[in-house]
């Protein structure tokens, strides 16, 4: 893969608490087609891909909607799609398999009592990325959010007493994990050591403080991966994963985005001991 110094040296530095991102996703981007190879480029269709599949929900719901989010597809493209997911055979359409079979099964499971379909289309878009990746940064950043979206929402529905197997999805060592042990953590604290971490997530009752840790635990996932590579297409990916929760906090409100992330870096680096309840059998 190609090493991209010069790109990586002349970006602002990222910090999670900054409330004004130096750069946006949009001006990257830009660059990075004028710069980048085409095997490359094809790496990074799988991270905008994501808005994709938000403006696709949005479109389902309402024909007219207004498509605010960057995607790799206009809404003229998303439209097409649409009718080829009606077609007979999807197999010879340029669209992903995942978002055609999803927008062949929408209409039955819009009525299905809860279904959420922003929910249901990403995690296929999680595990559609950790098929097409490779053995790379990237394919690893989707497994973790598919494995931690699992996790998390195993965790809450065996609080709420629910039958947890109903709300796994995929298949995978994680999802049979879940699915089959009754430990407290599902035993996956033997395998992954960042599970304290999720359980200290989870444990917290305030939703927008959650979402804030949440970010803050895959902020610290990406700093550590790209620590000693911090010039390849790679550290450019984590770049712009960074770049992403930066914006989205500073777009959800600016007064709360001035509140410091480094505390809570410090409470997850420092205080991720696993809650009692999930120490009881």
């Amino acid at each position: 893969m190609a090493n991209y110094y010069c790109l990586m040296a002349g970006l602002p530095e990222l910090k999670l608490s900054d409330t004004k991102p130096g750069y946006s996703i949009t001006e990257l981007r830009e660059q990075l087609q004028r710069e980048i190879g085409q095997h490359d480029e094809q790496l990074l269709f799988f991270l905008f891909l994501r808005n994709d599949c938000r403006n696709l929900v949005q479109m389902l719901k309402d024909a007219d909607s207004v498509l605010e989010e960057k995607g790799n597809y206009t809404a003229e493209q998303l439209q097409e799609l649409i009718e080829e997911a009606h077609g007979v055979d999807l197999g010879n359409s340029p669209y992903p398999q995942f978002m055609l079979q999803f927008v062949r099964e929408y209409e039955e499971n819009a009525q299905r009592e809860g279904y959420y379909p922003e929910d249901e289309i990403l995690m296929r878009y999680y595990e559609h990325c950790t098929q097409g990746c490779g053995d790379s940064l990237m394919r690893r950043w989707y497994q973790l959010n598919f494995d931690v979206t699992n996790i998390m929402t195993a965790m809450i529905a065996r609080r709420q007493g629910w039958r947890v197997a109903d709300f796994v999805k995929g298949d995978g060592e994680v999802q049979e994990m879940i699915r089959t042990s009754e430990a407290k953590d599902f035993s996956l604290g033997l395998l992954y050591d960042y599970i304290p971490e999720i359980m200290k997530i989870v444990d917290e009752d305030d939703p927008v403080k959650k979402e804030r840790m949440l970010d803050a635990f895959k902020w610290m996932w990406l700093e550590e991966q790209t620590f000693a590579d911090a010039f390849s297409i790679e550290a450019v990916f984590a770049y712009l994963c960074k770049l992403e929760i930066q914006e989205r906090w500073a777009r959800l409100d600016v007064e709360q985005g001035k509140e410091t992330f480094e505390q809570i870096i410090r409470d997850l680096r420092s205080e991720a001991e696993v809650p009692e309840e999930f120490l009881r059998k």
